[in-house]
């Protein structure tokens, strides 16, 4: 049982309270606290996004909020029946006022479903926005069965964009134009292997032929059909989205088999510097999307703090370096704050839901409003994107790499830091 006490950190593998005083927040009985849900993977396969949890929390319960915060974490432990699990914990028994979820639809989707079901609002960011709003579809195959949500609200990137950043990568190299595709059978790989709504539509437009040797479980140990296939096809590119310890597997199998694809982009596995560094030299080059680094031109509201001041300070705290999750972590906080300055009676839930519909905050990852740009109108409600760049991880001279962005051409204001160079 998590006890709630101002400035009180209880961890464990179940949970983490953390909680700061303010000034006395209106709506709200005296003495009480808003409180924030967050459902987060701190341990299992995806824990690596989770890195900048604490570190995040931390600032954003330090800083001058105005309000009495608490903030209940807990440990979906990388697995969707866990995170709903914890999700239903939060709203039942710790009674959250706003629910908070970050980093991939195994997490993201069934925390949602759930608020969504209860009537409790939700934030969730770091997933692609296709799996969130459709995977959480009564029918996913028929779009003229999708609706909008009541209290769930994401924002992150969609499939549109890493198609346009991949494609924008590759094009400036010379190819043969022939992908290899690697999809889990999980809600990522579900999504971005889906023949109708992931990343064939918009390769084929592009000129790009996919190769789906279709999918596997997540932590298998065995990849010999997947090689087999991209060898059949004679892919000069490899592309998906894998968990880091499946790419790692996959790409010492490939390269024992002598395979020496000219790029290889994939999505999730190469975020984090620790992924490329366990590979070695092997890592050089290797690319993915980029949706967030210290030389994003944005700042917290919450701290003042630029994108670089924010890694430093993560980098200064924890002795780790900087991973892209703890910019949208931080995010999720400023939006947090934002909405519950705003919503008037924070314990009613539509009145909550209504503050985040019409949101409109420049934060650490940039411009979050839920306004419709850029997205179907069957989801304009729920999803707000936010941009996205493509980038390579460069050997340092002095040992570990650097993710140096290659390509923003839907981001110009995102600074690029070199251009795409083929694996050796």
């Amino acid at each position: 049982m998590i006890t709630r006490r101002t400035f009180l950190r209880t961890t464990s593998a179940t949970g983490l309270t953390l909680a700061a005083s303010g000034l006395a927040a209106p709506a709200i009985a005296q003495g009480a606290k808003i409180k924030l849900g967050y459902v987060s993977p701190q341990t299992g396969p995806l824990a690596g996004f989770a890195e900048s949890d604490a570190f995040n929390i931390e600032a954003f319960l330090a800083s001058d909020m105005g309000r009495e915060f608490e903030v209940i974490v807990k440990d979906s432990q990388s697995n969707p029946n866990r995170a709903a699990e914890v999700a239903k914990e939060l709203i039942l028994n710790d009674e959250v006022n706003l629910m908070l979820a970050a980093s991939t639809p195994e997490n993201t989707n069934p925390v949602a479903g759930v608020c969504e079901g209860e009537g409790i609002p939700c934030i969730t960011t770091v997933a692609p926005w296709q799996p969130w709003f459709i995977g959480q579809q009564g029918n996913p195959r028929d779009p003229a069965s999708w609706k909008p949500f009541d209290y769930a609200f994401h924002y992150f990137w969609g499939m549109e964009d890493v198609i346009r950043v991949y494609t924008a990568m590759w094009n400036q190299l010379e190819t043969n134009k022939a992908v290899g595709g690697l999809f889990p059978n999980d809600a990522d790989g579900n999504a971005w292997g889906d023949n109708d709504n992931g990343l064939r539509p918009g390769l084929d437009a592009a000129g790009y032929a996919l190769t789906n040797p279709g999918s596997f479980q997540n932590l298998t140990d065995d990849f010999s059909s997947q090689i087999n296939a991209f060898k059949a096809a004679n892919t000069d590119i490899i592309t998906g989205v894998l968990i880091p310890p499946d790419f790692t597997t996959f790409w010492n199998q490939l390269r024992q088999q002598g395979v020496n694809p000219k790029v290889v982009t994939v999505a999730k596995a190469l975020l984090f510097p620790q992924s490329v560094e366990t590979l070695g030299a092997a890592g050089h080059n290797l690319s993915s999307e980029v949706w967030w680094t210290p030389s994003h031109p944005f700042a917290s509201t919450l701290t003042g703090q630029s994108s670089a001041d924010l890694a430093a300070a993560f980098t200064a705290k924890t002795g780790r370096p900087w991973t892209q999750p703890i910019g949208f972590v931080h995010s999720l906080f400023e939006v947090a704050a934002n909405v519950m300055g705003r919503a008037g009676d924070v314990t009613d839930g539509d009145a909550v839901a209504e503050a985040i519909a019409t949101t409109d905050l420049e934060t650490i990852v940039g411009k979050v409003a839920w306004n419709g740009a850029g997205v179907p109108e069957f989801a304009a409600r729920n999803v707000c994107k936010t941009p996205l760049t493509g980038g390579q991880w460069r050997m340092k001279d002095g040992g570990g790499y650097d993710l140096v962005i290659v390509e923003n051409g839907g981001a110009t204001e995102i600074p690029t830091g070199g251009t795409m160079e083929a694996l050796s």
